[in-house]
């Protein structure tokens, strides 16, 4: 099942390769069959994901069981060596013991020999007659003398053999035993070595899979690669589709709101609440312009009124000025915020983003346009919006974690411990999570009317 399962997606994701906008007559059907498209690559993406982590799951497991086998293969390979370490040592117990045998047979040899000499003379003195005795010794008690010590030789010379006897017993017991425990050890080191041996097999074998796993794995990460391109293609020409002016309607943001939604996973209504809060959805961009780049004065536009405060020279200026570049814009007379009666001003277009902020958001908005972010383009700005409250957990979708995101947004991460932090909930939290329930209420009129 599975080499079908990759043909059909091969086949489904050569199909989105191709450039569905052509065949699209007007710029309403264009966006609708992309935005399905769209949504298929999405399901096929998230088809990717889940067998992405399968494999890797695989993997590691191979990988485990592979490390366990290395560990067994090292032990068993230690047992032969420590048991070929004790035979060796046996091989020399026993060749010790071999070569005392030896000695021990000569000894008993030797006396076997002493002993038929001493009863060769006692059979010697039994045989000699009485005239012999008084004729050889000069009295009687000389040759009893002699007879005795040949008896007591004997007696001892017999002990000494039963002693060497029984050594030489016990030298053949210890012989066999050891030969016995040496013959246990070589059992034990063939069937250690056969187990190494299959362990090394099934090693082997599970390398064989671990790289067939790692194909399967970079073959599934590149078609999943393959099609989150497309999908970025398609993102792109979708907002290029929707068209929408600098200030747009409630229904154009909404189009807006509802995509980055999709994207971002913050609600339409929660983010819409906040770009109202912001500049009333693109409508109030900034009355200020920033005139000395080295002290971040500037002049308010309508009035001309000098002001020391439009941006804070250190933290935004050079990125502003960066920014104004990229995007050929006249950095002293492009409009920014004023600033509030305490901090700096100098937030940039509909979403209000300081120009430090909009310096960790761009490439995200880059990666879905496919063009430089913009951060007057309402767009952008709404992307770069939806990205900033998710990142503070507004995607979560709950009251708690949109009002954070929104403060997050207002005053920074750590608005909870300013002094201010009452201040910012009532003249920012509270009516942004206000706007918010109304937006609800006006979005489900509009899904009603449209049904």
């Amino acid at each position: 099942m599975r080499p079908l399962k990759l043909f059909l997606a091969s086949v489904l994701l050569a199909s989105f390769m191709l450039p569905a906008f052509v065949f699209a007559s007007t710029p309403e059907e264009e966006r609708a069959k992309l935005e399905q498209e769209l949504r298929d690559l999405e399901s096929l993406i998230s088809e990717y994901e889940k067998d992405i982590t399968k494999t890797e799951k695989e993997k590691k497991t191979l990988q485990n069981e592979l490390s366990v086998l290395r560990t067994k293969i090292n032990k068993l390979a230690a047992q032969i060596n420590q048991s070929n370490v004790m035979i060796k040592d046996l091989n020399y117990q026993i060749g010790d013991t071999e070569e005392s045998i030896t000695q021990t047979s000569l000894r008993i040899e030797e006396s076997k020999r002493n002993l038929a000499g001493i009863l060769q003379s006692i059979y010697e003195q039994d045989q000699r007659s009485l005239l012999e005795i008084l004729l050889a010794e000069e009295e009687m008690s000389d040759f009893f003398d002699n007879v005795a010590a040949l008896e007591a030789l004997n007696a001892k010379n017999r002990e000494v053999l039963a002693e060497i006897k029984n050594l030489k017993n016990s030298l053949e017991s210890q012989k066999t035993a050891l030969d016995q425990e040496k013959g246990e050890l070589e059992r034990v080191v063939k069937l250690t070595a056969v187990q190494k041996q299959q362990s090394e097999a099934t090693q082997k074998e599970k390398n064989t899979y671990l790289k067939m796993t790692e194909a399967e794995y970079q073959a599934k990460l590149k078609e999943k690669q393959e099609a989150e391109k497309r999908a970025a293609e398609i993102r792109t020409r979708i907002f290029e589709l929707i068209g929408i002016p600098e200030a747009p309607t409630f229904g154009e943001a909404l189009e807006i709101a509802k995509y980055v939604e999709r994207i971002t996973g913050v609600r339409a209504a929660f983010l819409l609440a906040i770009l109202t809060q912001e500049s009333n959805i693109g409508k109030n961009v900034g009355q200020c312009y920033l005139k000395d780049s080295k002290t971040g004065a500037g002049v308010v536009i309508k009035s001309g009124n000098s002001i020391s405060k439009v941006m804070s020279p250190t933290r935004d200026v050079p990125v502003f000025l960066t920014i104004a570049a990229e995007l050929e814009r006249d950095p002293y007379g492009t409009p920014v915020s004023c600033p509030m009666s305490y901090g700096w001003g100098g937030a940039m277009g509909p979403a209000q983003f300081i120009p430090a902020t909009w310096k960790v958001y761009r490439e995200e908005v880059k990666g879905v346009t496919g063009r430089p972010a913009d951060p007057w383009l309402i767009t952008d700005a709404f992307l770069a919006a939806g990205f900033y409250l998710a990142d503070y957990g507004a995607a979560n979708q709950t009251y708690n974690g949109e009002f954070n995101a929104a403060l997050s947004y207002f005053a920074g991460p750590n608005w909870k411990s300013s002094s201010y932090a009452s201040v910012y909930k009532r003249d920012y939290g509270n009516p942004v999570m206000a706007i918010t329930k109304n937006y609800e209420a006006d979005i489900a009129e509009l899904a009603k009317a449209d049904k």
